[in-house]
């Protein structure tokens, strides 16, 4: 199909202008392919007091946006309209300082802002505000996670018969289940839907108003960011508690791999390595792993193995699994290096291991994003211990840059590297189940010892890595697949009215 679709994207935040997570990967780029493909796109998300709009060459919007909150009443809110670096998507801004005006975006430190309840209440009901200030009838309106799960709720019910949405269809991906938005039972007092729909079967969730509850029974279809991952959030394990919503709308439930920016992530033209190299020589990544060595203050030697780790530390990317197993992982003929910041233990713990062990472990408290790169082109493995991973990137730069990934078997690591068969030579990375030291530990020794003794193994994992792709142009045909889907469900016969075949 080559139908053009009127699309809105409705985000808690959108690279490069503010990015805390995958999602702001996501809302970054997808929307760009989409337009690469002729669709008219267009994406709101918050004025974050870290948006400069002077910087971003954002321009305030005539007129206020009034936001209807509830027993709250209405709010009120500029609006400033930008577009994606690299295209022609509109990207407009909510201004509301007593929500947003403030440093952080979902939080400060490893604490939620006390009112993220009302602020991600109002950039729903603000989305669908927005549409009737700017005349904009979208076809789809597509939310992300809890901080916008309310879209597809209020579309369904106070917005039912609005000129502009009330006949959108609306898609709600998930990037992430653990957070679902659980709030007092009053918020149901600000959406304003009634508490008819505080129900099990509703928004009620262990007597808490959940808005991503709500999103996943409202939303037309669903979507999430692997695969594995979509298979994995119906199951006790990995749904969080919301694992029998999933699986009763399993059959609306699509995973769609996430891209990435090869423009970005090349290394035969990045920026911040000191030498380029690609799957025909690789030369010049002999010469990043002495730098990153350098760098983190380890002996420069070409003959042990380096791991890299570029993590949030938090239980979710077996920080603990791996605080646990160090000692014994840094007893092997390897040396690692890790970047990062999280919880404030492990800011501590490693940095007591990189004075215990300063021949083999360097430690970076923080984030640089140069550094990550030099990471990625320097080591010779990366490592990935997540209790769970809905999609992953750094897995997917690290195979681009002949870096060997040593993962858990779990959501989209699983769908993106493929196990080391030593017979065959087939495989792109190596891959362990349990999520335990001693697994974590046996994987890594695998990893170090085809490495010390397996030298045709290793060329055929760098070569099998880096002759892998992950666009966005594919991920943006399948969304555009979904997209189409959900018009139709929606719709019925008066999608093939309103859009004749061509």
């Amino acid at each position: 199909m080559n139908r053009k679709l009127s699309l809105l994207f409705s985000v808690s935040e959108a690279a490069p202008f503010i990015k805390e997570g995958g999602l702001g990967d996501v809302a970054g780029a997808l929307p760009r392919a989409l337009e690469a493909r002729g669709h008219d796109v267009r994406v709101v998300l918050p004025r974050y007091y870290a948006i400069d709009p002077h910087r971003h060459g954002l321009k305030l919007l005539p007129g206020s946006l009034v936001v209807p909150m509830g027993i709250i009443g209405d709010l009120y809110c500029g609006v400033y309209e930008g577009r994606l670096p690299g295209s022609d998507v509109p990207v407009y801004f909510l201004e509301h300082e007593a929500f947003y005006g403030r440093e952080g975006v979902y939080g400060s430190g490893n604490e939620g802002f006390r009112d993220n309840d009302n602020r991600f209440v109002f950039l729903s009901r603000a989305t669908l505000e927005l549409c009737r200030m700017l005349e904009f009838t979208p076809d789809l309106i597509h939310a992300h996670d809890w901080h916008t799960a309310a879209v597809p709720l209020f579309m369904n019910t106070i917005y039912r018969h609005d000129q502009y949405v009330g006949k959108a269809a609306s898609i709600l991906s998930i990037h992430n289940m653990q957070h679902q938005g659980n709030f007092y039972p009053g918020l149901m007092d600000v959406l304003g839907i009634g508490w008819e729909h505080f129900t099990f079967l509703g928004l009620e969730q262990e007597n808490q108003t959940c808005l991503l509850k709500g999103g996943l029974y409202h939303a037309t279809k669903l979507s999430t960011v692997s695969q594995g991952y979509a298979r994995e959030i119906q199951s006790p394990e990995f749904g969080w508690g919301l694992e029998g919503v999933l699986r009763e709308r399993s059959g609306d439930l699509v995973g769609i791999f996430n891209g990435v920016d090869y423009d970005e992530w090349n290394p035969e033209s990045d920026p911040f390595i000191p030498a380029p190299y690609s799957a025909e020589d690789l030369s010049g990544k002999a010469i990043c792993k002495l730098e990153l060595q350098r760098r983190f203050g380890l002996p420069q030697r070409a003959d042990l193995p380096l791991f890299g780790i570029i993590s949030r530390l938090v239980e979710q990317k077996g920080t603990d699994v791996l605080a646990a197993a160090i000692h014994q992982i840094l007893a092997l003929d390897v040396q690692l290096v890790l970047l990062g910041s999280g919880e404030p233990w492990a800011h501590f713990y490693f940095g007591d291991i990189a004075a215990q062990y300063p021949e083999k472990f360097g430690c970076h408290i923080g984030f640089s994003n140069p550094l990550a790169h030099l990471i990625e082109a320097g080591s010779d493995f990366f490592l990935m211990p997540s209790a769970f991973e809905p999609c992953g990137l750094n897995q997917l730069y690290s195979l681009r840059y002949g870096t060997v990934p040593v993962v858990r078997a779990v959501g989209g690591l699983n769908d993106s590297v493929e196990n080391f068969n030593e017979r065959t030579l087939g495989g792109t990375g190596f891959t362990f189940h349990s999520l335990t030291p001693a697994a974590l530990f046996d994987t890594i020794g695998w990893a170090a010892w085809t490495w010390h003794h397996n030298e045709a193994g290793m060329k055929a994992l760098i070569s099998n890595g880096m002759a892998k792709r992950f666009t966005w142009e594919s991920a943006a045909e399948k969304y555009e697949q979904l997209y189409y889907w959900a018009i139709e469900k929606k719709l019925g016969e008066g999608f093939r009215t309103r859009f004749p075949e061509e």
